[in-house]
């Protein structure tokens, strides 16, 4: 520990001394055994910052990888098309169908069931009597003697059926339309209905009668309540637009589109992996090392990444990522050939699925690699590393903070004690004038003027 000086004077002076920037000086060489434990704890919160980018790098690349291997992902999904849109258009082909081409001719549209009223010739008239709809007996009252009350009063009793008002030139109307359609919506309606304000009874129309759809699909008949058909092909929904005699061609295929971009984010996510660990070999931008250069959790991940990608059994023709398009680079990243991998999609899409897909294969056994190396407790590399510098730095933080406690004690110690100094320092003219006044007073010596 080195040497700290007081600078005050002459003791006679009673100038004294700097208490604060004393017990500063004095303290700062021992304050300085905190300096490599404080160098310590950055460099390892650098490191943190690193792994935490890695973890996230290897989150994302997983996430993207089990797009591939998931039984229910894009290898399950299908798209689908139709020979004549105007006959019958596709909404949707869930993973649940299965890749093939169908016939479907449509002979009749299913209809919803409809009745409207008599016009009225003001829609304000008061009404009496009652109305029957599909055994449901609604009696005309105060609250519901006009069209407007009357309709409420339908709609309210919750009876399967939409009542509205309808209104023309001619005057208004009371509309109901079935709310199943094909023929089990068809409606029953009684009247005894009376427009009171002319005396005029009000009889009710069919407007349209409740019809099944008629179908074939690949020659089986088939009806359908809803025009909207879910149930003729397995995992496959259809809209009926028009009859038409002629066959429609519905072609149900995989979603290579789906399949080649998921394959293309999991190239792009690699390679952020890959540069995450070329960026922590050598030196920054100030000479200085990168946080994770010479680390063994850095070497091992670059190990396990580069040989994943070589492991796994094969399926059927395809043995190999190099099949699917996948190239690598010099640095470690990959490249990817769509035109390959479009080729290996359309003529060994089974061989491909399997690659991925099939266990111990290559996906799978990817997969297995990727859940070692990141953050999953409790023996991810990454979550392992994270741990580790957890605990060192825990110990560092300890360790500072007991010599701060240190420090703080020993600084209260010493500003007491060099305070009393100073103190003494201070006062030294008063007692030395106080023993020049004795000696006066004993001798007759008069020390205060040379005398």
């Amino acid at each position: 520990m080195g040497t700290v000086g007081i600078n005050f004077g002459a003791a006679s002076s009673g100038q004294g001394f700097d208490v604060a920037s004393t017990v500063t000086a004095i303290l700062a060489s021992q304050q300085a055994i905190e300096t490599p434990w404080q160098t310590q704890l950055t460099s390892l919160q650098a490191q943190d910052t690193v792994f935490t980018n890695l973890g996230t790098d290897l989150s994302s690349l997983t996430t993207a990888m089990q797009s591939l291997t998931d039984f229910s992902g894009v290898f399950a999904e299908k798209q689908g098309s139709s020979s004549n849109t105007d006959v019958l258009a596709l909404t949707s082909a869930t993973t649940g169908a299965v890749a093939g081409s169908h016939t479907i001719v449509v002979n009749q549209l299913a209809q919803t069931s409809s009745d409207y009223s008599d016009t009225l010739a003001n829609a304000t008239d008061t009404l009496s009597g009652s109305l029957t709809i599909q055994g449901h007996t609604i009696t005309v009252d105060s609250n519901s003697n006009t069209l407007a009350s009357l309709v409420s009063a339908i709609n309210a009793a919750d009876i399967g059926v939409n009542a509205s008002i309808i209104t023309d030139v001619n005057g208004s109307r009371l509309s109901l339309v079935s709310g199943t359609s094909g023929s089990a919506g068809q409606l029953t309606v009684t009247s005894s209905l009376t427009d009171a304000t002319t005396s005029t009874a009000i009889g009710f129309n069919t407007g349209q009668t409740g019809q099944d759809a008629s179908l074939k699909v690949d020659g089986v008949t088939l009806t359908s309540g809803s025009n909207t058909v879910t149930t003729a092909i397995p995992g496959v929904t259809f809209q009926l637009l028009s009859t038409s005699a002629s066959p429609v061609q519905v072609q149900i295929t995989n979603d290579t589109s789906d399949i080649e971009t998921a394959v293309s984010n999991v190239v792009t996510a690699y390679n952020a992996v890959i540069k995450d660990i070329n960026g922590q070999e050598g030196n920054d931008s100030s000479g200085n090392p990168e946080p994770l250069f010479g680390s063994p959790t850095l070497s091992l991940l670059q190990n396990q990444l580069s040989s994943a990608l070589v492991s796994g059994g094969a399926s059927g023709s395809i043995s190999s990522i190099t099949q699917l398009g996948i190239g690598f680079n010099q640095d470690g990243t990959l490249t990817l050939n769509g035109d390959t991998l479009d080729n290996a999609l359309n003529n060994n899409f089974s061989d491909v699925t399997g690659f991925l897909q099939n266990s111990g294969s290559f996906g799978q056994s990817f997969v297995t690699t990727l859940n070692n190396l990141g953050t999953q407790a409790p023996n991810g590399a990454i979550y392992l590393a994270q741990q580790q510098n957890s605990a060192q730095e825990a110990a560092l933080n300890k360790s500072i903070s007991n010599e701060d406690a240190l420090l703080a004690t020993e600084k209260t110690n010493l500003t007491t004690e060099l305070n009393t100094a100073n103190e003494i320092l201070q006062s030294i003219p008063s007692q030395l004038s106080e023993i020049n006044e004795m000696y006066s007073a004993v001798t007759g010596y008069n020390t205060g003027n040379g005398g």
